[in-house]
């Protein structure tokens, strides 16, 4: 997405494009990190990298990412850690990079705030097309966000991204939001698991729907009074996920 800013030109306004997201690739394997930086410059993309969780803490800091690509094994700092101090303060969008059989630190991770997973060995296309999809699915878009939903005891606000429950504000992470926001807008309406990970992901996962599960619970633990008996977000056995309210 180019944003787009003018330029006084002859005495004329030029429009001038400007560079798209920025996104940090960290990485301890420099194979890895030039090929991703080079895949990813290529789409137009700003790029910074970093090697170790310590470096990859103190740039990620600075607020000048729209995206982090973290890998979970790193020195000083793993990855697992730099996600869990990470979404301490920041709801920057946060894709994981695993190796094969790392099954439970993926589910950590998930756990833990971060939007997607890649297993590892990836194609870089691939990779592109989760940082598209999970760009997309986060940019603000005032042409087409609605007016605050409410609820009984839930409100749903497009444009700022806040949702309060039971008075009480709530924080969410970007793709938190996302499954939220879209169930809302179709109250009763069942969705698979597949669906939501085509819908709300925005492509559809070999099969694997874990990450919709751990959304699900990560939400209902933030909104429901009570998560065991959801009010809101609600299990069709054998089926999947609706918006009860």
């Amino acid at each position: 997405m180019y944003s787009c800013a003018y330029r006084q030109h002859d005495g004329e306004c030029e429009a001038v494009a400007a560079q798209k997201e920025s996104i940090l690739v960290v990485d301890d394997d420099p194979t890895i990190s030039e090929v991703v930086t080079r895949y990813l410059e290529r789409e137009g993309y700003g790029v910074d990298t970093a090697m170790d969780g310590a470096s990859a803490l103190r740039k990620a800091r600075d607020g000048s990412h729209d995206l982090i690509v973290l890998d979970l094994m790193l020195p000083k700092i793993d990855g697992l850690e730099v996600c869990r101090r990470l979404r301490a303060d920041s709801h920057v969008p946060i894709i994981m990079l695993t190796a094969k059989g790392e099954e439970t630190d993926k589910l950590v991770g998930l756990n833990l705030g971060a939007d997607d997973y890649l297993t590892k060995p990836f194609s870089p296309s691939e990779l592109v097309a989760r940082v598209k999809a999970v760009l997309r699915r986060t940019a603000y878009n005032p042409a087409t966000e609605g007016d605050t939903m409410r609820f009984p005891g839930l409100t749903i606000n497009p444009k700022t991204r806040k949702v309060t429950s039971r008075d009480q504000e709530v924080e969410l992470t970007a793709k938190e939001f996302e499954l939220l926001h879209f169930l809302a807008q179709h109250p009763g309406q069942v969705f698979s698991r597949d669906q939501l990970l085509n819908d709300v992901w925005d492509y559809v996962y070999a099969g694997d729907t874990s990450t919709v599960t751990v959304h699900i619970r990560r939400l209902r633990e933030k909104i429901e009074a009570d998560p065991a008996r959801p009010r809101y977000v609600v299990t069709v056995w054998g089926v999947g996920y609706k918006f009860g309210a």
